[in-house]
């Protein structure tokens, strides 16, 4: 049983389907995906959700080259607009940065590499058990940065980083957390800059279709719309209870963001430390804003579409355009705070706030689109954020052992459980397939028959209960 149809919920079933398990993935949206989300805007594809990846990801790799979906590069070259306290510029992508300020280039350069010295010190998948573990978990990279940038351009373009990578502040998230995923991703470089890294390429027809293709294989084993209520442990296995089915099983795979696995009800209760950690990881906060336009004229300008500024909405663009369609695309980020802020507002006001932003980097075409489009993830109500879950400052001491622990038989998937590349695609589909590995181990040794998981289906018990909130994705 796998509760969540995005990747890591689908690749966990899959995994286990091959090994000759009977599962079923029951997913409260209705659609799979999770946070990867394909819609057609102006007449031509977008990528609401996570959309990029890199050469140094081989599970979301050889997932597509199993599925047959194809990828193409990144749109990178031409100029990127720079705009810093009222002043636009332009810059190569060979050329430094045009801070306003001379030292500013090189307190980023050191501090990113004061950085990379760090996380050396630090075990990608257990960074709890790290030397410095209760210094560096006791800060945010907030406290780290103020004493390691001078300038206000370097602090602005720090900000802008982790922004763009988290979709948070530097303020909210643990200097730990930062540490660890630039251990796990070979040095800043791998995070923080677009080629050799891991917005290299994207897929042809977008993200979501390796979701959709996975349930596919699962030929119907997939429900849809059956927010998961009640997950109880018996002392023969697992009963699953959603809106429209209940299911009993040798073990359950929950797949959803650590914030969401406090919402379903547990019976026993779940142990402090693991109820602990869906309260302390938040999702980050983001608005992704898409503009379609009869052709991508920035291109003509030489400009790459990417822009990067220290005044929101859109403080972070690039150019979404896909290869063989008749329009061009303009994709914002609304991040951190700012998602925050204009969250509270109405969509027409921030689709207004967004053109004039993409007009301030672009130019006046840019108010004219002929489709716009917005995804929210913090109000989308099986998400509750995105990109994913943010380890705010004592999370990793003392709940970061608890992401992959099972529970009985209750087992955890989802990107932020992962040792490497938590956060992305790669992450999502390494954690479904450990969660499977780590299901099919138990129910072997416990002498379950491979046609064991799930046992009987009930679609009569499937109810809501008072006052629940369904997960999924």
């Amino acid at each position: 049983m796998v509760v969540g149809a995005g990747l890591a919920g689908l690749v966990a079933a899959r995994e286990l389907g091959a090994a000759g398990a009977e599962v079923i993935v029951v997913e409260a949206q209705d659609r799979v995906g999770g946070r990867t989300w394909t819609r057609r805007v102006g007449g031509v594809p977008v990528e609401m959700g996570g959309q990029w990846i890199g050469p140094a990801q081989p599970y979301v790799n050889a997932l597509a080259r199993e599925l047959g979906v194809e990828t193409f590069p990144t749109e990178v070259p031409g100029r990127t607009v720079f705009y810093e306290g009222g002043s636009r510029s332009e810059y190569e992508e060979d050329e430094a940065v045009p801070f306003r300020e001379p030292d500013a280039a090189s307190e980023v350069r050191e501090a990113f590499e004061a950085l990379d010295g760090l996380a050396k010190e630090v075990p990608a998948g257990a960074p709890w058990t790290a030397g410095r573990a209760a210094e560096w978990d006791g800060q945010t990279l907030e406290t780290w940065k103020l004493r390691h940038a001078r300038s206000r351009g370097a602090r602005f373009y720090i900000d802008l980083a982790v922004q763009s990578l988290y979709a948070c502040e530097p303020r909210d998230i643990s200097l730990l957390g930062v540490l660890s995923d630039v251990a796990a991703s070979g040095g800043s470089g791998g995070l923080f800059e677009i080629e050799a890294s891991a917005e290299e390429s994207r897929f042809v027809g977008g993200a979501q279709e390796l979701s959709v293709r996975v349930a596919e294989g699962l030929e119907g084993r997939v429900v849809l719309s059956s927010p998961v209520r009640r997950i109880s442990q018996e002392h023969d296995g697992v009963l699953v209870e959603s809106d429209a089915v209940s299911i009993r099983a040798g073990a359950v795979v929950v797949a959803v963001p650590p914030v969401l696995r406090g919402r379903i009800e547990y019976e026993p209760a779940l142990p402090a430390a693991q109820d602990g950690l869906s309260q302390r990881m938040p999702m980050g906060a983001v608005i992704k804003c898409h503009a379609v336009y009869d052709v991508p004229f920035w291109r003509g300008m030489g400009l790459s579409g990417r822009a990067e500024g220290d005044t929101g909405p859109c403080r972070v663009t690039c150019d979404n355009t896909t290869p063989g369609e008749d329009a061009g695309v303009l994709t914002g980020f609304i991040l951190g705070a700012d998602a925050r802020l204009w969250g509270q507002e109405s969509a027409d006001e921030r689709e207004a706030a967004v053109l004039e932003c993409f007009a301030r980097y672009f130019g006046e075409e840019a108010l004219h689109p002929r489709g716009y489009a917005e995804c929210d993830w913090g109000a989308e109500v099986h998400a509750r954020g995105g990109y994913a879950g943010v380890p705010v400052p004592g999370f990793f001491l003392d709940h970061g052992f608890a992401l992959q622990e099972p529970v009985g038989r209750v087992h955890w998937a989802g990107t932020e459980t992962a040792s490497e590349w938590n956060g992305y695609m790669e992450g999502a589909v390494g954690s479904g397939l450990r969660a499977a590995r780590e299901v099919l181990s138990v129910l072997t040794g416990a002498g379950f028959g491979q046609g064991d998981l799930p046992g009987k289906v009930d679609r009569s018990r499937g109810r809501p209960r008072a006052g629940a909130t369904g997960t999924g994705g």
